[in-house]
Order: structure tokens, then sequence, then C-alpha cells
């Protein structure tokens, strides 16, 4: 079995055990960011095991769009990660 070298660590332990590894973040050809994907990367960048250079590369992000996905995901979790409360907020 061969394992690719990665930058950083391969898994990480959530606050409440949970355990996330690379396999649990979305497909770096992602164009539809649902909640659930946008929360995956979040939490990967908050927990140290991608850094924020790291996500906005592998998805195209902007470093604004990133910043506004971890701001929003402090305030209301997930949920506020969806779309249609970003539309509603404005």
């Amino acid at each position: 079995m061969y394992l690719r070298k990665v930058k950083g660590p391969r898994a990480v332990t959530l606050p409440g055990g949970r355990v996330m590894t690379r396999a649990d973040l979305p497909p770096a050809d992602t164009r539809r960011w649902v909640a659930s994907r946008k929360a995956a990367v979040v939490l990967a960048v908050r927990h140290g095991l991608i850094d924020e250079a790291e996500a906005i590369a592998t998805w195209a992000l902007s470093a604004e769009e990133l910043a506004e996905w971890i701001a929003a995901a402090e305030r209301g979790g997930e949920r506020a990660l969806r779309a249609t409360a970003r539309n509603k907020r404005n």
C-alpha cells in the first residue's frame, strides 16, 4: 500500500472525538458548494488538517471567501454556511 506524502497531518481529532481525515474533504474540482462541504473545509482549516493557503489553492477560493465561511461557521455553525441564510442577511 502506497501513501502519498502530504504536508501536515493525515488526520485530526475534532472536539467530541470524531476523527477527520483528508478523505473527508470535498474533491478538488468541486464547483457546487453546499453547506456541508463548506463546513468540512472550515473544520479542516480550524483544526489544522490543512492550512488556509492550501485550501485556497486546492479549491480555487479567494481569501475573502474562505474568511467569510470561517466567520459564518463561528457565528452560526453549518446552518450559517447555507446560501439561503446568507441571502436572508442581505
